[in-house]
């Protein structure tokens, strides 16, 4: 990381499963209203869209879609969604349906995501098991490996879409979670 570098963290906007705590929804995308909050973002921060150089989602369909519009200004003058990284490190923290991701392969076959870099997807991405545990342990393990991954990055101004109980997890101060309330698209 750049010694004067700064992390723009950005929790995703509304996701279907927000709407009435239906944790049952597959990878909850944003709903209409979502859609609205993450574009609106994009209207809240131009000269912030002028500075960013690297620009990093979670590869949940909420997050890349709030991704997409949200970021839309400093992802057209990068050069297109294909420089925007999928990070599965940066999942949600939870088990349930609407926090698990989709797969690579479905992904590149929706037109709507298909564009993003996945490289970084792995088959077990979506497991929930070793790496992508949600236990405490595999949780602070996969919070400390984005942090670093952060730290080790050239760019100086850095965005990561992502979700709001990861946020709390990747900003925790030594044993002590956050409790930081994130709002949508904020």
């Amino acid at each position: 990381m750049a010694p004067t570098s700064r992390i723009f963290l950005t929790r995703h906007a509304q996701a279907e499963s927000n709407v009435d705590l239906d944790y049952s929804i597959p990878d909850a995308p944003l709903t209409a209203l979502g859609k609205k909050q993450a574009a609106s973002l994009a209207l809240q921060i131009p000269k912030l869209q002028e500075e960013i150089d690297l620009v990093l989602s979670s590869p949940l369909k909420r997050t890349l879609q709030t991704t997409k519009l949200a970021w839309a200004p400093a992802i057209q003058r990068l050069g297109g969604l294909s420089k925007v990284l999928c990070l599965p490190q940066a999942q949600e923290c939870n088990g349930w349906p609407c926090d698990t991701g989709s797969s690579k392969d479905t992904l590149l076959a929706d037109p709507e995501f298909a564009e993003f870099d996945l490289s970084l997807l792995t088959p077990d991405w979506t497991s929930k098991q070793g790496f992508y545990a949600i236990d405490i342990v595999s949780l602070h393990k996969r919070a400390q490996w984005v942090r670093q991954f952060l730290r080790d990055r050239p760019e100086k101004n850095i965005v990561l879409v992502a979700h709001g109980d990861f946020l709390r997890t990747i900003t925790r101060e030594a044993d002590r979670f956050s409790t930081y309330p994130w709002k949508n698209a904020e």
